[in-house]
């Protein structure tokens, strides 16, 4: 039996919950952005398998400004109502 391949397991995982990039690269035993750098691949490989991936939007956490519209995978600098940069991650999903 051949050993996952590092998107395979991503898949797994984000099958299974919804994770960020962060919970995703401890699980991993790699770095974030590393993680960031494969999830447009698996998102690709998950919709050739007929599967949806999610993204649950960035929020401003002190605002509440949710970033619905973003479909960029990493997390936004700053947020456009108030300016500040205190931002919860996205979240994945494969459903």
């Amino acid at each position: 039996m051949e050993p996952m391949t590092l998107r395979r397991r991503i898949l797994e995982l984000l099958r299974g919950q919804e994770m960020g990039a962060r919970e995703l690269s401890r699980a991993l035993g790699i770095r974030e952005a590393e993680v960031l750098a494969h999830l447009e691949h698996v998102a690709r490989t998950a919709s050739g398998a007929g599967e949806r991936f999610t993204l649950i939007p960035s929020q401003c956490l002190l605002c509440g400004f949710v970033f619905e519209e973003r479909r960029r995978l990493t997390r936004p600098g700053r947020c456009p109502r108030c300016r500040r940069s205190r931002i919860e991650p996205p979240r994945y999903r494969i459903r």
